[in-house]
């Protein structure tokens, strides 16, 4: 079934109507008015449609899913695309896909781009690829990003109005909750988790029923009760890394992105406070949800392990989850790894900046301080991710 979260929907239509000030408000609520219901309509006729034109759908399951997550800046990018180097293995969303989460609306495109490689000579894709270079460069030194790249799959609940991109246009992350899930509603958390298995089922059907699906995500740290109470046989994969290094790294994104859509310091202060909360829980909800369900399979990967000797990490992972690791993923990701080494995103961070500091980060997350021995200490450092 199709869902729609009304209820974040009004909060959204709400925190725009009451900042008159905002330079953004005006294209913001006429995309709130206009295109959210449009594209609602649209993908919820689509949506239903698959099941008319896609009748395997109805029994489509999902097997032993994999979900990566942990802190946002922890490594969890790599290690995903470490392991969509496994083709023949895995299925995942790529960026594009989950502005489309119906398959018939994908197999239309993939009709116009058969016509517009035929008739047009790639002109459409070439104009897409024009779009695609405008729209990320400018935040690749922060983050890889590309439409035909593998990313974050919560991304495909922007159908259902349950995407972050709401908390980084607006500063409203403190009325615009997506990460701790297990405070809904039975009945609420239920449908989010529904509509998310909606999605899967078509991705696996679109890239192969027997595929084990691929999810990353560092907004799912917060999910991993309800992702292991939707899919009882989920794999998961925690990455960790000095809160010195991540989280200082996260609030600046954020920051920019606020600062980019013209929101003053002032007006963000309670949606940083709010995203700081959020980090400290990231490393604890993982680890407490797994400690729940100690026959989960599951790996704790430590971010500098990754980085140093990536294909060894990777096979740890595989003999951890009972994936098979096969000759031909193994030198698809000599050859992945390799690119992944040429892509570093360096930039410099003050954790002085933001109303928490070192202090506080290594006395709330004491425990993980002693079970991976990080350094305790505080000011500049550079990040290499």
């Amino acid at each position: 079934m199709m869902y729609f979260d009304f209820y974040y929907y009004s909060k959204v239509l709400a925190f725009t109507w009451r900042n008159k000030q905002w330079p953004g408000r005006s294209k913001m609520l006429l995309q709130l008015l206009l295109w959210v219901p449009l594209k609602t309509v649209v993908n919820t006729i689509f949506f239903t449609l698959d099941y008319v034109f896609f009748p395997k759908l109805w029994v489509q399951k999902v097997v032993k899913p994999v979900f990566i997550v942990g802190h946002a800046r922890s490594g969890t990018t790599l290690m995903h695309r470490l392991m969509t180097a496994d083709e023949d293995h895995f299925s995942y969303f790529l960026y594009w896909e989950m502005f489309f989460p119906a398959l018939t609306q994908r197999k239309i495109i993939g009709f116009i781009g058969l016509l517009d490689r035929a008739l047009l000579g790639g002109a459409i894709k070439k104009r897409l690829e024009e779009l695609d270079e405008k729209l990320f460069s400018p935040w690749r030194h922060i983050h890889d990003l590309s439409f035909w790249m593998p990313e974050e799959d919560q991304f495909v609940m922007n159908a259902a109005f349950l995407t972050q991109q709401w908390a980084l246009d607006l500063p409203m992350a403190q009325d615009f909750d997506i990460f701790h899930i297990d405070n809904l509603s039975e009945k609420r958390r239920r449908k989010w988790m529904n509509f998310y298995k909606e999605c899967v089922k078509r991705q696996l059907l679109s890239s192969g029923s027997h595929k084990t699906h691929l999810s990353k995500n560092p907004v799912m740290s917060g999910w991993v009760n309800s992702l292991l109470d939707t899919f009882p046989d989920a794999r998961i994969v925690v990455l960790v890394r000095d809160p010195i290094q991540c989280m200082p790294s996260i609030l600046k994104l954020v920051e920019s992105l606020w600062e980019s859509k013209r929101w003053s310091p002032a007006e963000y202060r309670s949606s940083l406070l709010e995203i700081t909360n959020i980090s400290f829980d990231s490393f604890y909800l993982p680890a407490q949800a797994l400690q729940k369900r100690p026959h989960t399979p599951h790996k704790i990967v430590d971010y500098r392990k990754l980085i140093a000797s990536p294909k060894e990490i990777v096979k740890e992972v595989y003999e951890a989850l009972n994936l098979e690791f096969s000759d031909k993923y193994s030198e698809q990701l000599d050859l992945r790894q390799e690119r992944e080494k040429k892509y570093e995103a360096k930039f410099i961070y003050n954790i002085d900046d933001y109303e928490t500091n070192a202090e506080e980060i290594e006395s709330r997350l004491a425990p993980f301080y002693e079970k991976y021995q990080w350094v305790k200490t505080s000011g500049i450092r550079e990040e290499v991710t």
